[in-house]
């Protein structure tokens, strides 16, 4: 099958018409979605290049068109030397170091850039936007390195690394064709309405680097030579650390709902009330992100024969600890806190970030819209959240392993206690990257360091923000994993001893977990059970069983 058939059966995403979805950038930056300009856009694109081209003749220096950049904003340039000021711009701004970044997080940049020079703000020329479309929906993906962005001005070395890519210069990675995930799994990151067709999808695919110029000959792509002002409007813009947000929001949306299960279904385990999770309860204190978490507990719980509810003449437990009781109260303000960081995305995304920019009335005009403050806060003020998320999880798993707490359960959830260790060293590895998550947690938008000859003296690291909330996301996935491992175990061990039966939800994970993770009869090597666990969770496997038993999404 050809590649032009695999792109014709692709989602498309138009840019230049309207402000891009959070849900748009994904679907480009995971799923492989194509990417088309408007044709309206091409007209406005087009009229800001014809001011530009204007301004190259002006003896009055203009930045960016005819002088240097930053602190050398004041040295003007001869026309002879301006197609080299362009690229010397980007060459030396590609400077990039560290490990290389995500294809996914590299392909959300250019995306978000590219929806930037479709609004006729920037001044490039048409086929400058063309040809970076071009390069993003043949799946070659400039090599990106994790250190280089103070974010401000901007993302510049990320961005100028894939810039270099347009000029046909430094390294890439192309896509290879795989076979397609499963569509029975919606919860999949790259589902096939955003992918391939006919079983197939683009995936990174070249174990080594390819010289972007070799790539872009195979694509039948011509390198472009830039002219005044494009190297500029090329690199000059928050897109890293946005595209970073929009990915970090659609991966929280699925593990808050995964958080509140894990939560309902080690209550559950621990045969705790569910009487704290009544609407009328949390309505008394209404923030909305704890009034939904509250309600998909309850209703998780609603069925279970495992949960203590008071009968009369029996005595019933009055209080569950903080970790049970209160998780509607954490997740909630976790939740809280992503819909803050969503509002701010939703602006981000209908924004055009460049500097300097061309206005409506033609004139062209510095800002200092490229500072990524506003996004660089909320990156940070997610950190937080998740680390608390997963600092609640680890104390629920703790308390399964701890005979003192964990109602009937046998010490560390070990067949043979004594002879088995169980559980417990799981819990050391849930401890562990929550001591991690901890430390992420620390806010990078507090630190500046000046550069550019003070020219660019206060800083918004909202890169390095965005860089560690993808380490930390990653990190709460696998606490829940854990949690869930162990909560699971215990259900073996509650119907063993004749406890009661689970919740329709809860029983189904159980299910799928047992699919794969026996029950075991005495210790095991339990790195790849942890790992299988990771899996369920990370596939959507898990948020499947569960809306699949109860017949409806959770919220």
């Amino acid at each position: 099958m050809s590649e032009q058939t695999i792109t014709s059966h692709r989602e498309t995403v138009t840019l230049g018409d309207a402000p891009l979805s959070r849900q748009s950038v994904v679907a480009v930056a995971r799923g492989g979605a194509h990417v088309e300009i408007s044709a309206a856009a091409l007209e406005r694109v087009a009229e800001s290049s014809d001011v530009i081209a204007a301004l190259a003749d002006d003896t009055v220096p203009h930045y960016g068109v005819s002088t240097g950049f930053g602190a050398l904003a004041k040295v003007q340039i001869p026309v002879e030397k301006r197609k080299q000021l362009q690229r010397s711009l980007i060459r030396s701004h590609a400077a990039g170091s560290g490990a290389e970044v995500d294809r996914e997080v590299v392909r959300a940049l250019m995306l978000l850039r590219l929806q930037t020079l479709a609004t006729g703000r920037t001044g490039v020329r048409p086929v400058v936007v063309e040809t970076y479309a071009e390069i993003l929906n043949a799946g070659i993906t400039p090599i990106v390195h994790e250190y280089g962005s103070l974010g401000c001005s901007g993302d510049l070395s990320p961005l100028a690394h894939c810039a270099l890519t347009l000029m046909g210069e430094g390294q890439v990675r192309v896509d290879a064709l795989r076979p397609q995930p499963d569509p029975r799994n919606r919860h999949r990151d790259c589902p096939p309405s955003e992918a391939g067709g006919e079983g197939r999808v683009r995936v990174a695919g070249q174990e080594s680097p390819m010289e972007a110029a070799d790539a872009l000959a195979a694509a039948s792509i011509e390198p472009i030579v830039l002219l005044e002002k494009e190297g500029l409007a090329l690199i000059n813009g928050t897109d890293g650390m946005l595209g970073m947000l929009c990915l970090a929001l659609h991966d929280l949306d699925r593990l808050f709902a995964i958080a509140d299960f894990a939560a309902a279904a080690s209550v559950e385990a621990l045969t705790g009330t569910d009487a704290v999770f009544q609407a009328d309860l949390h309505a008394l204190r209404p923030h909305p992100g704890q009034a939904v978490a509250a309600a998909n507990m309850a209703t998780l719980l609603k069925d279970s024969h495992l949960i203590q509810r008071p009968r009369e003449g029996e005595f019933t437990r009055v209080q569950d600890a903080y970790s049970l009781r209160c998780a509607p109260q954490v997740h909630g303000a976790a939740r809280d806190t992503a819909s803050h960081a969503d509002r701010v995305a939703a602006v981000e995304l209908a924004s055009a970030i460049d500097n300097p920019v061309v206005l409506p009335d033609g004139r062209v005009e510095s800002n200092g819209n490229f500072h990524g403050a506003p996004v660089g806060y909320v990156l940070d003020f997610l950190a937080i959240a998740v680390a608390d998320l997963a600092s609640i999880s680890e104390r629920r798993t703790d308390r399964f392993l701890d005979v003192a707490r964990n109602h009937g359960l046998p010490p560390f959830l070990a067949a043979d206690a004594g002879l088995d260790s169980g559980l417990m060293i799981a819990q050391y590895t849930a401890a562990g990257i929550v001591s991690e998550l901890k430390r992420l947690a620390n806010p990078a938008s507090v630190d500046s360091i000046p550069s550019s000859a003070m020219q660019e003296d206060h800083v918004s690291m909202g890169w390095a923000a965005g860089l560690k909330l993808r380490k930390a996301i990653d990190g709460l996935s696998r606490v829940l994993s854990i949690e869930l491992l162990t909560s699971t175990r215990a259900l073996d061990f509650r119907a063993a001893q004749g406890d009661g039966t689970p919740a329709p939800a809860t029983a189904a994970v159980h299910r799928l977990f047992r699919t794969r993770i026996p029950a075991p009869e005495t210790d095991s090597f339990l790195s790849p059970t942890i790992a299988e666990a990771h899996e369920f969770v990370e596939s959507g496997a898990v948020l499947d069983a569960v809306e699949a038993a109860l017949g409806a999404p959770l919220a």
